[in-house]
């Protein structure tokens, strides 16, 4: 189903406020010099992990260990993201050595 120019340029435009809302909200609400909520410090701790941790229990929720490879790709390129990780400290090196590790694996190896 096409969609008219007005209907793409209201999306755009809708997408564009709410994306420029979510950025500068927070200094809206907690300006320069005011003291942030216990509550704010302590989510902005652990949402970070949190969220983290739920993204690599969907990734690996439909691994198949009980059949051939045994999830072997996904431990692997798993292991590897954390490997490069600890060692730089650079989450694109990490995700993305470890999403190319998987990819080859899964096409070549097994």
């Amino acid at each position: 189903m096409p969609v008219s120019v007005g209907v793409s340029l209201a999306i755009i435009l809708t997408v564009a406020v709410t994306t420029f809302a979510t950025r500068a909200l927070p200094f809206l609400v907690f300006p320069k010099g005011k003291a942030i909520p216990k509550t704010i410090e302590y989510l902005g701790s652990v949402l970070t992990p949190a969220v983290i941790g739920m993204l690599v229990v969907y990734c690996l929720k439909d691994t198949p260990v009980m059949t051939a490879p045994h999830g072997l790709p996904e431990l692997i390129a798993a292991g590897t993201v954390v490997a490069l990780h600890l060692w730089k400290r650079n989450n694109l090196l990490s995700i993305g050595g470890g999403t190319i590790l998987y990819m080859v694996l899964v096409q070549t190896v097994f």
